[in-house]
């Protein structure tokens, strides 16, 4: 099950089912199980203080992915998205906000899927991931 919801803005996933059914078909496809994913869209000073409260981090980020599962294979977690720096990014990497947003949310899972992004060789495969992803949800 994947759930939307949003804190402190207003927005709302365009389409939410198409969404959902990408998401879980990338899940799937991973053998993984799906048990439950919240994606909470929020303002840049809501996820700070998110960061903070819960990272020790004080600086803003797009997103915060908590794995809540304690079985292995299995998925279910909060996924924090600012919405604000998303559409900031967006526009600096000259992209539209909805590509961007859909990069973000699925950047989320592919951590939870044991996709790392600390070393550079990491934040390259991890990137073609998420291009691998994203096209698959514009077919």
């Amino acid at each position: 099950m994947i759930n939307f919801f949003n804190e402190d803005i207003d927005f709302s996933i365009p389409n939410p089912q198409a969404c959902s059914d990408w998401i879980s078909s990338i899940i799937s496809s991973h053998q993984f199980s799906l048990e439950e994913i919240n994606y909470v869209f929020c303002s840049d000073n809501y996820l700070l203080q998110i960061n903070i409260d819960y990272l020790n981090h004080d600086y803003y980020t797009d997103i915060i992915t908590f794995d809540n599962s304690d079985k292995p294979k299995v998925i279910e977690s909060d996924i924090f998205i600012s919405i604000e720096r998303v559409k900031e990014n967006a526009q600096d990497q000259n992209t539209l906000f909805e590509e961007e947003l859909n990069r973000v949310m699925i950047h989320g899972v592919l951590h939870l899927l044991g996709y790392g992004d600390k070393t550079e060789e990491e934040k390259k495969a991890m990137r073609e991931k998420e291009d691998a992803c994203l096209s698959l949800l514009k077919n």
